[in-house]
């Protein structure tokens, strides 16, 4: 007599029912204009930077070095981080194993960006005559408290299912933990982006105002409400179930039995 399959799992007949195809077409879509407000965003921050303050420097002009920090910090926890989640949807077909590696890789890349902006902003602080005072504003506070968890999120999964890599029944309990702290630390990166957004903008609008900057303010506007978007558009993707891959019968075999 065959097992019923464990609450949870889906059974191998239902394995090989094919999604709708009108719900695929849809999220085709919906990654195209995930990739394109991605892209968007990197584009806005890279011209606000460039373009309205004075391009980029490194460390022989402080004020210029700044200017790296919001275009790496959207390029790494923003853009990159939204790939990394997107991987196990989009590359449905793919091995498991290989999709850990690149979603693990991505992550690694926009760690990486991540470092570098802060390493940028810190700079612009400390290498100022008179230095400047660091994390001293909410923003500051989130954005480290986000790259902090990022990166401790990431050492978790690479442990849990990577390597050394967890039994399966710790690698179901731990599951849940990982998908909610990777939502809830791009939901705190968007909140940092937008506070340092409207943290910059104070700064440079304190002598002539807000108002008297109008196609900085047109740019700077765009980016936020192009942040909003995407991460509107990451949380649909990922809340749809009929978006979730599904596993292979290798896999559901290895989840069934344990072996």
């Amino acid at each position: 007599m065959q097992a019923a399959p464990r609450e949870g799992y889906t059974s191998m007949e239902n394995f090989n029912k094919p999604e709708p195809p009108a719900s695929l077409g849809f999220f085709t879509f919906l990654v195209l204009v995930i990739q394109g407000l991605g892209l968007a965003a990197v584009i806005l921050v890279a011209v606000w930077m460039g373009h309205f303050h004075e391009g980029f420097a490194w460390q022989t002009e402080p004020k210029l070095e700044f200017n790296y920090h919001p275009v790496f910090m959207v390029i790494g926890m923003i853009f990159l981080y939204t790939d990394a989640i997107l991987a196990y949807r989009v590359f449905r077909n793919m091995k498991k194993i290989y999709i850990k590696v690149l979603h693990a890789s991505i992550q690694v890349a926009a760690l990486i960006f991540a470092s570098v902006g802060l390493k940028a902003v810190f700079d612009s602080h400390n290498l100022e005559n008179p230095p400047f005072k660091n994390l001293y504003s909410l923003h500051s506070w989130l954005g480290l408290s986000t790259v902090i968890l990022f990166g401790l999120q990431w050492v978790c999964g690479f442990i849990s299912f990577l390597f050394p890599r967890l039994s399966l029944g710790m690698r179901q309990l731990y599951m849940p933990n990982h998908v909610f702290w990777g939502l809830a630390i791009f939901g705190m990166a968007v909140a940092a982006a937008l506070t340092g957004i409207m943290e910059k903008v104070t700064f440079i609008s304190k002598d002539i105002g807000y108002p008297n900057l109008p196609s900085e303010a047109l740019v700077v506007n765009c980016l936020g409400l192009v942040i909003v978007a995407l991460a509107l558009c990451v949380f649909f993707v990922v809340t749809r179930p009929e978006y979730k891959r599904q596993s292979t019968p290798d896999e559901e075999h290895i989840q069934l039995t344990g072996e």
